[in-house]
């Protein structure tokens, strides 16, 4: 469909609807280049739309603390596995546990602590992967500050909750 004839100006921009965010100008940007712009930035969603610089401060120090989240995930999660790790050494191998002790059900062994451990370890194996997918999405804004942010958050989640873990990552995305 050839739309060369139509009458453009006649449309005016009146007729567009901007969601009242007042038109726009006042559109999240997304650049695709490295850039320290902030005028309109928005960060992963539309409704995190960066349009102050005490937005972008809160913004960024909001970014900071979601990459040390990431990092205290990734701890309580190794927590928990070297826990159940432990529990599931000291029970019995195949026949099942007549006494109860705070940590065991009655009549569980190795085989089903095992099980349930391993659901448990899968559900935190799923959340670090969309947390670190999400993370991903906020560095690929583009914007350095932003980039900073989740740099300077994984440093500072590692410094506070990484005592016991390697420094070197097992995870390709964040």
């Amino acid at each position: 469909m050839n739309h060369a004839g139509m009458d453009h100006a006649a449309m005016g921009h009146g007729d567009m609807d901007h969601g009242g965010h007042g038109g726009m100008d006042d559109m999240c940007s997304m650049s695709m280049l490295f850039t320290w712009d902030t005028k309109n930035l928005c960060i992963v969603f539309r409704q995190w739309h960066i349009r102050s610089t005490v937005g972008l401060v809160f913004s960024l120090i909001a970014v900071v603390l979601l990459a040390m989240g990431y990092e205290a995930l990734r701890a309580l999660s190794r927590k928990y596995e070297h826990s159940i790790n432990n529990r599931i050494t000291t029970m019995p191998h195949d026949e099942p546990h007549t006494e109860t002790t705070p940590f065991l059900a009655p009549g569980q062994n190795q085989q089903s602590a095992s099980k349930r451990g391993h659901v448990v370890k899968s559900v935190f194996y799923g959340i670090q992967n969309f947390y670190a997918f999400m993370l991903m999405l906020v560095f690929m804004t583009y914007n350095g500050w932003v980039m900073i942010a989740v740099s300077l958050g994984a440093f500072l989640g590692y410094l506070v909750f990484g005592h016991t873990t390697s420094s070197t990552k097992d995870n390709a995305c964040h």
